[in-house]
């Protein structure tokens, strides 16, 4: 079963990094550089954890999908953690505090109440 789930899970990523046509994802004054892991916001270097990273580009892989807690749970920390929605809270918020104008206004990592998130680009 860990075998299967590494297997998807690998899986997952290919999917993800060969769906991204542009290497370079830009929303508002923030840049993502997929090949190089790099986040800039006005051009200045963003320091993000690893978490926090795979939350935006798994986000921002599918701009305007509503991804569920569970799926960003299985997605970012594992098949291990599908009910530890805490998790996702805690590192949205700040996640946003890195990306967002205005936090505690998001526009592009918005909050669907009960569900989980959507990016809008």
């Amino acid at each position: 079963a860990a075998l299967l789930a590494r297997v998807r899970a690998q899986l997952r990523r290919q999917t993800l990094t060969s769906a991204s046509a542009a290497p370079v994802l830009r929303f508002g004054s923030v840049s993502v550089d997929l090949t190089r892991r790099v986040v800039e916001r006005d051009g200045q270097p963003v320091h993000l954890t690893p978490i926090e990273y795979r939350l935006l580009t798994h986000l921002g892989a599918q701009p305007d999908r509503v991804i569920t807690h569970q799926q960003l749970l299985k997605a970012v920390w594992g098949p291990g953690h599908a009910e530890d929605t805490h998790y996702v809270r805690v590192h949205m918020a700040n996640l946003r505090k890195k990306v967002e104008d205005d936090p505690s206004m998001p526009r592009p990592l918005l909050t669907e109440a009960g569900i989980g998130y959507r990016f809008r680009a």
